[in-house]
């Protein structure tokens, strides 16, 4: 897929869908050029929910996407699934990985930009925690849950706009719904 030719792009973050993802975030992907899925995504059903016009998906797999938690059948999606993806974008590099092999956690952010010295940001999930850490040449970042489980704060995900002069992030969270709440 040539991305890094174009003038600019808006990239889709989302990562830890355990299954389930809002429809106000699959609405938010299909205005994206194109999908990264930072792991954990439990049902390959939420990779064809979140396809964007182009088609463009970037999925890895993360450490509850395993044969057992995912539905009969899809083991060879699974099975296709990396442990790290990166993509060409104007501008610069975003790299992927689930980051649950990545620690200790004090230090998963330093691992990971030594790991990726190609990228311009790194993209991982596993904490369920949003993180936009801005504070090194290679960016790093965690777009929180876009399921249900442990979406501290709310469900939600990252717009990643690149162009080759400037990349900025948008944040989008959803109100964290309690049961019983209308």
């Amino acid at each position: 897929m040539d991305l890094e030719s174009h003038a600019s792009v808006c990239v889709g973050i989302i990562s830890d869908t355990h299954g389930a993802i809002e429809n106000s975030i699959l609405e938010l992907m299909q205005q994206c050029d194109v999908i990264v899925h930072a792991g954990d995504i439990l049902n390959p059903d939420i990779l064809r929910r979140v396809t964007p016009k182009t088609g463009h998906v970037i999925a890895v797999r993360g450490n509850n996407d395993t044969v057992e938690q995912w539905p009969a059948g899809t083991a060879d999606l699974l099975e296709s699934l990396p442990e790290v993806a990166t993509l060409r974008l104007p501008g610069g590099v975003l790299a992927v990985e689930h980051g649950h092999r990545v620690n200790p956690a004090h230090q998963r952010h330093e691992k990971l930009r030594a790991r990726h010295p190609e990228a311009r940001a790194v993209v991982y999930g596993h904490t369920h925690h949003r993180t936009i850490d801005t504070s090194a040449p290679i960016w790093v970042l965690n777009p929180g849950a876009a399921g249900k489980v442990r979406a501290y704060g709310g469900s939600g995900c990252l717009l990643l706009h690149a162009s080759a002069e400037r990349w900025w992030i948008e944040e989008k969270t959803l109100p964290n719904l309690r049961a019983g709440s209308a």
